[in-house]
């Protein structure tokens, strides 16, 4: 049962990480967008950083994400073995 959890959490916390860095532009606004640009500062760094936001939308998105990967790889019993092999196959039949 821990066990289980564990490698839950594990998919989770992957996923999580993944899609933090596919939400981080959404919304952002640039420092030269907003023509207020702080000294010392890059023209691209942003205006306002909003991590509330951020990390609810990051965590929404992955829950949906290890949701369907929970039904996908539970009910309909697929894998990593059911994904179609891109490279050779070295092995011997």
């Amino acid at each position: 049962m821990l066990q289980t959890f564990l490698q839950g959490f594990a998919v989770y916390f992957i996923v999580w990480w993944m899609t933090l860095f596919a939400v981080l532009p959404i919304g952002l606004r640039t420092q030269a967008e907003n023509e207020d640009i702080v000294l010392g500062t890059v023209h691209s760094a942003p205006a306002r950083f909003r991590p509330l936001f951020t990390f609810s939308l990051t965590t929404l998105v992955s829950a949906i994400i290890y949701g369907l990967w929970y039904v996908a790889s539970t009910y309909f019993g697929w894998n990593l073995d059911a994904l179609p092999q891109i490279g050779p196959s070295f092995s011997r039949v």
